[in-house]
């Protein structure tokens, strides 16, 4: 199974809610991580204030930081592999490295089916 790590800049808090001023990306990204994790993807985020053994310990991390430090971050690694820095990936990105074929859903929409025997969406009766 592929493996996921993200690896961030200190942070308060990891959802971008922290404070007046709200990170959307964090936010986003937090979702996103969430979506990924319901699909049973092997993906972790590390914060460099809540733990920094993580980055310690991991040699592709100590390196990265040791050229670029903490203003590189965020990390991405996948399956020991740095893919991306700088910014944090979109939920297409995430699905792509994780080599899961599903299809994206916006964060916060809910799909609804129609069963063709009921013919509509409220199982046959007028309550639309």
């Amino acid at each position: 199974m592929t493996t996921i790590r993200v690896y961030e800049p200190a942070l308060c808090c990891n959802t971008g809610v922290c404070g007046p001023d709200v990170d959307e990306s964090l936010v986003t990204f937090t979702a996103d991580l969430g979506a990924l994790k319901e699909l049973g993807v092997d993906i972790e985020r590390h914060n460099l204030a809540n733990d920094p053994t993580a980055f310690a310990t991991d040699d592709t991390v100590r390196a990265f930081l040791q050229v670029a430090g903490s203003d590189g971050l965020p990390l991405t690694i996948v399956d020991g592999v740095t893919v991306m820095t700088g910014s944090y990936p979109a939920r297409e990105q995430l699905l792509k490295f994780a080599g899961v074929d599903a299809e994206v859903v916006p964060a916060g929409v809910t799909t609804l089916t129609v069963s063709e025997e009921s013919g509509s969406c409220c199982g046959g009766t007028s309550c639309c």
